[in-house]
């Protein structure tokens, strides 16, 4: 029992560089973990099958740095998932921090899948109004947004020939991590124009959003870095590019490193205490 009193005392240094291997292992050399996919991420990869090959879809990229790591992973495999499928896509922003984010990511995944701006996928850029935004795109598409990010008309861009308003696309995938995001969205135009809606939200901001996905408004949430990395699974994102995946993996190991910290610590406690006269 000598080893467990000497855990009393150990150098906390010791500790901590326990704890940041436990962190920087599965960054450096991912871990094949399993676990289970939410019925809220199964139908939402489900909504996104079931967009016929050809059509576009309309994604509301409304993520900042700050709540990146959580909805950029999701961005990045529902993008995966679009072009594989021949998808093509439509992205906007009502958060002005969004566009230096989206971007680089639209322009990296298009040459990855070989897609022409314009014709297989084009950003629109960002439009300040909030809610009134997405009422006038419900409205008007074509008036909210009258040039792309890159200064083009958009009666130039082949990729919105035929679009006038939000009903015009199969499905509606929302990127949000806060106001505006999924909130206003249902609210403002999900039930006048009927529209087909999914969302990836951050982790505090899932609980709000459920009553949605019970009421049939959303066909599919995921919350936060969990959900986002049961959509890489359902995708088949390759474990290079799986960021949430490793995500998840720092977290539980962080998280057993910690708990087996305290059972130790506990355990050695009452161990050293039993002995004292």
């Amino acid at each position: 029992m000598n080893w467990l009193a000497r855990l009393q005392h150990l150098d906390r240094r010791i500790i901590f560089l326990l704890m940041g291997l436990s962190i920087l292992i599965p960054v450096l050399f991912p871990l094949p973990m399993s676990f289970e996919v939410d019925e809220r991420v199964q139908n939402l990869y489900q909504a996104v099958e079931r967009v016929p090959p050809g059509s576009r879809v309309l994604i509301s990229a409304d993520f900042d740095p700050s709540s990146r790591p959580e909805l950029e992973p999701f961005f990045r495999a529902n993008l995966d998932h679009l072009f594989r499928r021949n998808v093509k896509v439509v992205v906007v922003s009502l958060v002005p921090y969004a566009p230096g984010l989206v971007s680089p990511l639209l322009r990296v995944y298009g040459e990855r899948y070989h897609k022409q701006e314009g014709v297989d996928w084009v950003y629109l850029g960002f439009k300040e109004g909030k809610e009134l935004i997405i009422k006038a795109m419900g409205a008007n598409m074509r008036q909210t947004f009258p040039t792309s990010y890159a200064g083009v008309s958009i009666d130039q861009l082949p990729i919105m020939n035929g679009i006038k308003q939000l009903k015009d696309f199969p499905l509606i995938v929302m990127v949000s991590s806060g106001s505006p995001g999924t909130k206003e969205w249902v609210v403002q135009v999900q039930a006048q124009y009927a529209l087909n809606m999914v969302s990836s939200c951050t982790a505090v901001q899932t609980p709000d959003y459920i009553p949605y996905y019970k009421a049939g408004q959303l066909l599919g949430l995921a919350g936060g870095m969990p959900g986002a990395a049961q959509y890489e699974k359902l995708v088949g994102v390759p474990t290079a590019d799986a960021m949430a995946t490793r995500g998840v993996n720092v977290l539980n190991l962080g998280h057993a490193f910690i708990i087996l910290a305290i059972l130790v610590g506990n355990i050695s406690y009452f161990a050293s205490k039993r002995r004292e006269p």
